[in-house]
């Protein structure tokens, strides 16, 4: 069974920054086809955020393009968020998936899931 662990989040007013770390203990982030970080604000649905394969080939979101970066190294996927926006304010989960190519910004491409870290942008 694959554990994903998220850190990370936090209250911060807008415009500042969090970065956002995903470990999965005992497992190497080169195993999966892909990894991701999506979003959920009460009362939504599950968004994608930023997806990124092992090849290192990323996709993000309309709204988080120029403000958020997604990477990897061997055994931690990040997600770094500058310029941030209350509208930012989610709760953050960290993805993975076996099988190669660049997913799509859905959560029906992923099979594994963190617990999620709080992120909250004040005005």
């Amino acid at each position: 069974q694959v554990q994903l662990v998220e850190s990370g989040g936090g209250s911060v007013q807008a415009g500042g920054s969090l970065r956002l770390s995903c470990i999965g203990p005992g497992y190497s982030y080169r195993t999966y086809g892909a990894m991701g970080w999506f979003r959920q604000a009460p009362g939504k649905e599950r968004e994608g955020v930023a997806v990124i394969d092992s090849g290192g080939n990323s996709r993000y979101t309309d709204s988080v393009k120029g403000r958020f970066t997604i990477s990897q190294d061997k055994n931690t996927l990040y997600l770094e968020m500058n310029g941030l926006k209350p509208e930012d304010t989610a709760m953050y989960y960290c993805a993975a998936r076996r099988g190669g190519g660049l997913p799509r910004l859905h959560p029906s491409d992923f099979n594994y899931w963190g617990q999620g870290t709080q992120v909250t942008v004040s005005s």
